[in-house]
């Protein structure tokens, strides 16, 4: 068994309970237990209790009994993170903060086109609010029935219309932060224009939880959609995947509102481990792309284009087959064959994840180097390249060979990691997409953006959390 947690002084408990009230700390072991372990598995850390704060003034009271304490705390949201980056350290003395109460939509104006809600609104519930409204939260992603507003902020989150919306950040207007002291700054703003002095709102997107907490932001909402059109395609390989991209692009750009990559691996293991996932078309392929369009025009014609490049495609020999979604239920089992992908995986076996970009040009360049530099460095392994061709940002995993011991694969992360960075640094691209940094990657920080940089952000962190309590050990070597 486990060490127990340090005891926390008797005190110092008494005042977090009474600022956070009987629902607001938790205690007991089985309580605490969910929020020890990311969602991956990759480490399970160790707390003497975890912060249930309902609103901002209870979460700024308990992160300044903290501050004053000296006591670190680890901010969590949906708990999704692909990097560590929302768990405690073994050593358990860091406090779990849990936004999971803070779930109020404060504020939704049609007119503003903005939404105000708070660091625990779950993604799925500001899309289902901003659809009653008649407007759009574009932001989309495998895990938008978990994480959290909060959460999608602190990493930046990307997900599946970044090509046509952008990431997180470009999503946010203002934020409500509570600093590392325990000071609130309300940057609550819905100004498209607001040029006065540093834009503070963007330190603390991204930041992982390690400059301060997100209390609350106001997001951007769009028009909502009154036409899409969805295909599913095979392609001839990855080249004529972006072939088939550009050509869409060029046709009308702000039509796209999703491109995707997948390889013939990657469907045959969703195929095979997901119920209900069927392949639409004729044949299996080595290669397919999923093209989602949408527009606000009720007789945006997005039918008459789709079919007229996909024409156009087929002639040229970059399209294999295609099926096209005739309504809202085939819409969405074709989207569930790229959803599914990551769990298809881990019905598989073991994995290794890298979340990659690189400059949309270079993208088949770097699927085709990464994945024969990966089977030869494990022969047998099979390389599961997925994701957002549209915006340059592909999941290079890689699956452990068929019938070897999962946990001699796994010991191998680091080698297949450097391998896939190797060509991703070659290639002008980062390690580091739209997961982020977290607990997972921080050794990779001093090579990938050391010097200025680097110096530049632990002169920040410095600057705004001298005592180092906010989520420490992430983003940061």
């Amino acid at each position: 068994m486990p060490d127990a947690p340090p005891a926390l002084p008797p005190a110092f408990l008494d005042a977090l309970r009474a600022a956070l009230g009987p629902r607001g700390l938790l205690t007991d072991p089985a309580d605490i237990a969910p929020h020890l372990s990311d969602w991956r598995g990759l480490y399970r850390g160790r707390s003497p209790c975890v912060l249930r704060p309902s609103g901002t003034a209870e979460l700024a009271e308990a992160v300044r009994l903290c501050a004053a304490a000296g006591v670190a705390l680890v901010p969590q949201g949906g708990n999704t993170s692909m990097v560590g980056g929302a768990t405690p350290d073994e050593g358990g003395a860091q406090l779990v903060l849990s936004l999971a109460r803070m779930n109020r939509i404060r504020d939704l104006d049609p007119v503003d086109m903005t939404m105000t809600a708070e660091a625990g609104v779950v993604l799925k519930a500001a899309q289902e609010a901003a659809a009653e409204a008649g407007c759009l939260f574009p932001l989309s992603l495998g895990a938008e029935g978990t994480a959290t507003i909060g959460g999608v902020l602190s990493t930046n989150a990307g997900g599946n219309t970044t090509v046509r919306y952008g990431n997180a950040r470009e999503l946010m207007l203002g934020l409500e932060v509570v600093l590392p002291d325990g000071r609130v700054w309300n940057g609550l703003r819905r100004l498209r224009k607001d040029n006065t002095g540093y834009a503070l709102r963007h330190l603390f997107v991204g930041a992982e939880g390690t400059l301060g907490v997100i209390a609350a932001a106001v997001l951007r909402l769009f028009p909502r959609p009154r036409e899409t059109e969805v295909a599913f395609c095979a392609v001839a390989d990855e080249d004529a995947a972006l072939a088939l991209f550009r050509r869409f692009r060029d046709r009308d750009e702000g039509a796209v509102r999703a491109f995707e990559y997948m390889s013939g691996t990657g469907v045959e293991f969703a195929l095979r481990h997901i119920e209900g996932c069927t392949l639409p078309l004729a044949a299996r392929a080595g290669h397919y792309a999923l093209v989602d369009l949408a527009s606000s025009r009720p007789d945006a014609g997005l039918r008459a284009l789709l079919e007229a490049v996909l024409e156009e495609a087929l002639a040229a020999g970059e399209v294999l087959d295609a099926a096209i979604a005739e309504s809202e239920a085939q819409r969405s089992a074709l989207w569930r064959i790229r959803e599914e992908h990551p769990e298809a995986q881990r019905r598989e076996g073991a994995s290794v994840k890298n979340d990659v970009s690189v400059p949309v040009s270079k993208v088949p360049e770097m699927i085709r180097r990464c994945s024969d530099t990966l089977r030869a460095l494990i022969p047998g392994s099979r390389p599961v390249p997925f994701g957002h061709i549209g915006d340059g940002n592909i999941h290079m995993n890689l699956q452990q060979p068929e019938g070897m011991d999962p946990v001699a694969f796994l010991a191998r992360s680091h080698d297949i990691m450097e391998a896939v960075n190797a060509v991703v640094r070659d290639l002008g691209g980062s390690f580091s997409a739209e997961h982020g940094v977290g607990r997972l990657k921080t050794d990779m920080m001093e090579g990938w953006r050391g010097g200025a940089e680097l110096d530049l952000m632990r002169r920040i962190k410095a600057a705004v959390d001298p005592a180092g309590l906010m989520n420490p050990g992430k983003v940061l070597p």
